[in-house]
């Protein structure tokens, strides 16, 4: 036997090392001591020194299958090799992918979520060669196909290979999974199989037998695809799997539909100021049944394992000791929840006015909000996402206002974007706030770029260029933004604005002497706003001829042409950035360098296939003479 003392834990070592010797001088009870046969480690695969759990749990090991079996395999995605090119957020895809290629979503790891998690990132995927459109594989591995590519597509349990904690949630049809992404799929693809699978893998029981693998517990583990295919999983009749079943489709549900005033989830209906008018959400009850749910799941898990009550009261406790990490992170807690609440709230007020942004742009749909529409019916777990959410308005649908693709921040103008978002508020019988128009200004484009930057990527999609002090602006909006919209933007919205202020200006001139004070102060701010005005015609007349807009680029790249005119500086300095790194050559794979650089990209093509490929210039591509050939000697 070996004694193994515990004190991880424990804030004064030095005194528990002390208690701790002298319970084992005495022959005494200790909950730091224990006393384990080194051969017992044996039966965990790697004979990890997990002392801290039963005899009865290592031996779950030797007595259960491994979850990769005869029925169910788990397996790692591919690697591409740079996500800033082949992968995009959801809300960045274009509207009609052209016949070879279309848009699929990727589950690529995530933050912690059981049982439900949406999928922000897609891929634009060539469907003839089945792989990332344009690639050409990687320098280790040269095939087309990525890793694991026979199992895209299929329905199956995904979960983020290193994450605080281990989570695993379901995986929709029509999805590829990449390296940080893993997959559990199931013979036949059967939803039953794969909702009692979740439940199983998601209770604290197989959570407590991966931690003994590990033989310790940290806030950012790595779960890799051979720790979840070796772990055991119980061997269920048909009733607990129907059981087992329910109880995950029900928590998934209830999961999708907390993500329903999320603005950017497939799931997306309303925000949550008026989420609660469709009746079926009331997040404090929805809480409270998910913890009845895992209680649930976990004793069946329990009972399924055939764990002792002191193996459970393990199992609860954290699945293995507590690293220092984890006992500094358990002791602040308690002291962000008052932070977290006050967030929430400021979150909420700008959540309804984001989406109130949205309805006039044509984006979402405000007949949710007063009935006028009803609701969607849910979707089942495996069910492939949708290209739209269900709050957004549907095709063919009519606007709440016609718009040329921008809206502008003046007074008085048909397209005022501030005026817009009240008439929405209005007309939802919604709280309008009095300083809408300062909001816009100040607060909501740092807000949207936030809420639409995911997975290391920005995305914001309500695009405000504005004069150098800001006092007008004009919001382009993202998916409607076409290789004329500069144009019109000059031609529609710029031009009659100087008209009208030239003529203000003149008005004023001709007062002479007789201009008051007022007077005076508006001459002044008329002048610098005609300059302004002048000046922002002018930077876009520069940017528009060569400005040859292509959706799949994506929104960094189309944006980094018009950087000079965003005023919010992060956004500014990471758009400078990029069009130095495309007027670079860094990115030459976008339409957008095409546009610019022509020379200097079919040149590139030349000894870059993936190059060619992306811009249909495989004609150009020269295979290059194999390395290993040796030269023929002539004949002496």
């Amino acid at each position: 036997m070996t004694t193994f003392l515990r004190l991880l834990a424990d804030k004064d070592k030095a005194s528990s090392l002390l208690a701790t010797c002298k319970a084992l001088r005495t022959n005494s009870d200790s909950a730091g001591l224990f006393e384990v046969s080194p051969e017992s480690f044996r039966a965990v695969p790697g004979a990890p020194f997990a002392y801290w759990v039963s005899e009865a749990v290592r031996q779950v090991f030797a007595n259960l299958p491994a979850l990769e079996n005869e029925e169910n395999v788990a397996r790692q995605g591919g690697v591409n090799g740079d996500d800033f090119r082949w992968l995009r957020l959801w809300l960045e895809q274009s509207n009609q992918p052209d016949g070879k290629c279309t848009y699929v979503p990727v589950a690529k790891g995530g933050a912690f979520g059981t049982f439900y998690g949406d999928l922000h990132l897609v891929a634009r995927w060539n469907v003839d060669l089945r792989t990332f459109h344009s690639f050409n594989g990687l320098p280790h591995r040269p095939s087309l196909l990525p890793a694991s590519a026979e199992f895209y597509f299929r329905p199956g349990l995904t979960w983020p290979r290193r994450t605080n904690g281990l989570s695993f949630r379901m995986m929709p049809r029509g999805c590829i999974f990449a390296d940080k992404g893993p997959a559990v799929f199931v013979a036949g693809d059967k939803s039953e199989a794969l909702l009692s699978l979740c439940a199983i893998v998601n209770s604290k029981a197989f959570g407590l037998l991966v931690s003994v693998q590990l033989a310790r517990t940290e806030l950012a583990q790595s779960f890799e695809v051979g720790l979840i295919q070796q772990t055991p999983v119980p061997e269920i009749s048909t009733e607990q799997q129907v059981t087992l079943s329910a109880l995950a489709r029900r928590a998934w549900t209830l999961k999708q539909r907390l993500d329903t005033v999320e603005e950017t989830s497939h799931a997306f209906l309303l925000p949550s100021a008026l989420r609660a008018r469709l009746g079926d959400y009331d997040p404090p009850a929805i809480e409270e049944e998910l913890v009845r749910i895992q209680a649930e799941i976990n004793a069946i898990a329990f009972d399924l394992y055939g764990f002792s009550g002191a193996d459970r009261v393990a199992a609860h406790a954290g699945n293995g000791p507590l690293t220092e990490r984890e006992i500094e992170a358990s002791e602040t807690v308690e002291d962000d929840a008052e932070d977290e609440d006050s967030a929430a709230a400021i979150d909420q007020s700008a959540g309804l006015l984001s989406w109130a942004v949205g309805v006039p742009f044509a984006r979402f749909d405000w007949r949710l909000a007063t009935g006028e529409r009803s609701i969607p019916p849910e979707p089942e777990p495996f069910d492939p996402l949708p290209t739209r959410s269900p709050g957004m308005l549907p095709e063919g649908a009519a606007p709440f206002h016609t718009h040329p693709g921008i809206l502008v921040d003046d007074s008085g103008h048909p397209h005022d974007l501030a005026r817009l978002v009240e008439e929405v508020l209005a007309r939802v019988e919604a709280p309008v706030p009095s300083d809408v128009r300062r909001w816009l200004q100040r607060d909501f484009f740092p807000f949207h770029l936030q809420r639409y930057s995911k997975s290391r990527r920005k995305a914001p999609i309500y695009w405000p260029l504005s004069t150098a002090s800001g006092s007008y602006t004009l919001w382009l909006y993202y998916p409607s933004l076409t290789s004329q919209t500069l144009y019109t933007a000059v031609n529609d919205f710029i031009e009659p604005k100087l008209k009208q202020v030239g003529q203000e200006v003149a008005t004023l001139r001709n007062k002479g002497g007789a201009r008051t004070r007022e007077d005076e102060k508006s001459f002044e701010a008329l002048q610098s706003l005609d300059l302004e005005l002048i000046e922002l015609r002018d930077v876009l007349l520069q940017i528009a001829p060569t400005y040859r807009l292509n959706h799949d680029d994506g929104i960094q790249i189309t944006a980094a042409p018009l950087w000079p005119l965003f005023r919010h500086k992060p956004w500014q300095k990471l758009l400078k950035d990029t069009w130095a790194k495309l007027a670079k050559g860094d990115y030459d794979w976008t339409h957008l360098a095409m546009a610019n650089w022509p020379d200097r990209v079919r040149e590139k093509c030349k000894t870059d296939k993936s190059l060619a490929m992306a811009h249909g210039l495989e004609e150009l591509y020269v295979e290059p003479e194999p390395k290993n050939a040796k030269k023929r000697r002539g004949a002496k």
